[in-house]
């Protein structure tokens, strides 16, 4: 798995280009003050034993106590790495991290699946702001 963790003061998207057929009806959202993970998931990460989606909420749980907030966008992003899961593992793992989250206390959403988007963002240039990890 690799991510692109942001801080953002700001974050909204807009469906523009749905890329998978059974994907459900999107709406577009703004939220501030948040998390938001940009999660490749890779092939290895949707394997038994992989410790994947563990690290990825630890990582946005970690991010979110430094920003000081309780807000998690999860953002389907894979154009990290070469190869990809398979498009229902993925979403998957993603729905088990947002459980996951929300059961910790978390606000969190996800970015509508099976969609390209408008992306809006406003992020502090901080070092804390942008974080990029491999699991």
């Amino acid at each position: 798995m690799r991510v692109l963790f942001w801080y953002c003061d700001r974050f909204a998207w807009k469906p523009t280009l749905k890329t998978l057929e059974d994907a459900p009806e999107p709406r577009a959202e703004d939220h501030e003050k948040v998390v938001v993970a940009f999660i490749h998931v890779e092939p290895g990460d949707v394997e038994a034993g992989s410790s994947a989606e563990t690290k990825l909420v630890k990582n946005a749980k970690w991010l979110a106590r430094k920003w000081e907030i309780r807000k998690v966008i999860l953002h389907s992003f894979s154009h990290l790495a070469e190869e990809k899961a398979d498009h229902a593992l993925a979403k998957g793992l993603l729905d088990q991290a947002q459980a996951r989250l929300q059961d910790a206390g978390y606000e969190t959403v996800q970015t509508p699946y099976g969609y390209f988007h408008d992306l809006e963002l406003t992020a502090p240039g901080q070092p804390l702001a942008r974080i990029y990890k491999e699991f």
